[in-house]
C-alpha cells in the first residue's frame, strides 16, 4: 500500500512520528495527516485499543479507530526490543514532529524522552499529551475523558443545569486537547520555521479543559477580590433547555436586544414588559426568562417556529440526531464529507471542516491496518533486515 498523502495541503512535506493511543493525541494526528502531514504511526504489536472498542467491518478496525487514524501509516514497532527501538530512532532522524501520550516515566525508560530524541534529531518539535502537566502532584495519574471531565468541573455544570450529575454526551475532554495539540505543535513549527530551533511542546488534559471551563465560568471569581461565583448563570439556568412546541421541540436562542424586541413585536406575549427589553436586565433573571419563553413555545408547531424565527434572523433550529447529520442538506451541499475507498470497503467519513483557497485539507487515505505499513517505512530508512523481522511484518 502506498503512502497517503495530501500534497496539496499546507503541511506537506511534514513527517509526524506518532505514539499516541486511543482519541486524544490521534485526533490531533488526524488533523495533521489531513493537512498534507506523512504521519507515521507506531503501534505495539497488539496495537492501539481503539482498534477494538466499537463496530467495525473487520477485526481491529473499529468506527473510532477508523475516523481517527484516517490516512496514517501504521508501523508495528516493539520498543521493548533492540530493533524495535533502533527502528524508531532511525524514523526519528527523518522526523519533524515527534508526538507522544505515554505518561513521563514510560516514555523516558524507553530511550525517547526528550532530551534522547534531541540528541539524534536537535530541530524536532517534541509533543507531549498527558493526563496531568509534569510540575504538579497528579502528574502520575492516569487521566480518561470520563475522569477529566469531573476533575475539570464539567460535571458540576451538568449538575447545576440539570440537577443530575452527568458527563457530556461526547468525548469532549479526549477532543479539545486533541485540538490544542495541534495548535500547540503547529505553533512550535511556525517557532522551527523562523528560527530554526526546534523545541519541547507540553498538553495536559487537566490543564487544558481547566482553561476550557473558566474561559466562561471563571466570571466574577476572576476579580480579586472575587465578584462572584465561577460560573456563568446563563448556561447553567435550569430552563436552558429546547423549548417544547406543540409537535417537538427546538432550540433558540433570543438573546440580544435587537432579537429581543423582534421577537416582541412578532409574538407579542402578554409578559413582556420594559423590565425584560435590555439585555442588562434580563441577565439578572435569565432562568425566570428562558421560564417564560417556554411557555410562549408551546403556542404553536416547530416549523412554524421556525419559519418565523429564520424569518426574523433569530438563532433556532430543529432538534437533529448524529444519524441524520450524514444526510444532512446543508453538509452534503458543501462536500462536506469523503468517501473513500479501503480495504474494507467504502467509508464515508466526515471531512476537513476548514477552507483554504490554496492550499486544502482533505482525507487523505483509509485508517492503516495494523502493521500495514511496516515493510514500506522501514525499507525507507534503509532497514531492510528490520523488515523482514517477524514483528514487522505487513
Amino acid at each position: 500500500m502506498g503512502k497517503p498523502a495530501n500534497s496539496a495541503g499546507p503541511m506537506a512535506g511534514i513527517r509526524v512520528v506518532d505514539l499516541t493511543a486511543m482519541v486524544m493525541g490521534p485526533y490531533a494526528t488526524q488533523i495533521m495527516a489531513d493537512m498534507g502531514a506523512d504521519v507515521i504511526k507506531i503501534e505495539p504489536p497488539a496495537g492501539d485499543n481503539t482498534r477494538f472498542v466499537s463496530v467495525g467491518p473487520a477485526p481491529g478496525m473499529s468506527g473510532v479507530f477508523v475516523n481517527v487514524n484516517r490516512g496514517k501509516r501504521s508501523v508495528v514497532l516493539d520498543l521493548r526490543t533492540d530493533a524495535g527501538k533502533a527502528a524508531l530512532q532511525a524514523l526519528v532522524a527523518t522526523a519533524d514532529v515527534f508526538i507522544h501520550s505515554m505518561r513521563a516515566k514510560a516514555i523516558g525508560k524507553l530511550g525517547f524522552a526528550y532530551s534522547d530524541v534531541a540528541r539524534i534529531n536537535p530541530s524536532i518539535v517534541y509533543a507531549n499529551c498527558y493526563g496531568y502537566g509534569r510540575r504538579g502532584p497528579n502528574r502520575d495519574l492516569p487521566a480518561y475523558d470520563d475522569t477529566i471531565q469531573a476533575e475539570c468541573g464539567m460535571v458540576a455544570v451538568q449538575q447545576m443545569l440539570t440537577g443530575e450529575a452527568s458527563f457530556v454526551g461526547t468525548a469532549v475532554a479526549d477532543k479539545v486537547a486533541g485540538l490544542t495539540a495541534f495548535y500547540a505543535t503547529l505553533l512550535a513549527l511556525f517557532h522551527r520555521a523562523r528560527t530554526g530551533e526546534g523545541q519541547e511542546v507540553e498538553v495536559a488534559m487537566f490543564e487544558t479543559l481547566a482553561a476550557f471551563m473558566l474561559l466562561e465560568h471563571g466570571n466574577g471569581a476572576l476579580f480579586e477580590p472575587p465578584l462572584g461565583p465561577a460560573r456563568y448563570p446563563r448556561v447553567v439556568a435550569r430552563n436552558r433547555k429546547p423549548y417544547r412546541t406543540k409537535d417537538g421541540y427546538i432550540a433558540a436562542l433570543v438573546y440580544n436586544d435587537k432579537h429581543w424586541a423582534l421577537f416582541v413585536d412578532a409574538v407579542k406575549p402578554s409578559w413582556a414588559g420594559p423590565e425584560l427589553a435590555t439585555l442588562a436586565e434580563r441577565s439578572k433573571q435569565i432562568d425566570h426568562v428562558y421560564g417564560l419563553l417556554a411557555k410562549t413555545f408551546q403556542e404553536c408547531t416547530t416549523a412554524e417556529w421556525l419559519e418565523l424565527l429564520n424569518r426574523l434572523g433569530i438563532p433556532a433550529a430543529p432538534l437533529r440526531t448524529t444519524d441524520e447529520l450524514f444526510d444532512n442538506p446543508h453538509l452534503n451541499a458543501t462536500g462536506f464529507f469523503d468517501t473513500v475507498e479501503t480495504p474494507n470497503g467504502k467509508v464515508r467519513f466526515p471531512g476537513v471542516p476548514t477552507w483554504f483557497s490554496r492550499t486544502p485539507g482533505k482525507v487523505a487515505g483509509p485508517a492503516p491496518e495494523l502493521g500495514a505499513h511496516t515493510r514500506e517505512v522501514l525499507e525507507e530508512l534503509g532497514l531492510a533486515a528490520a523488515a523482514a523481522a517477524p514483528d514487522a511484518a505487513d
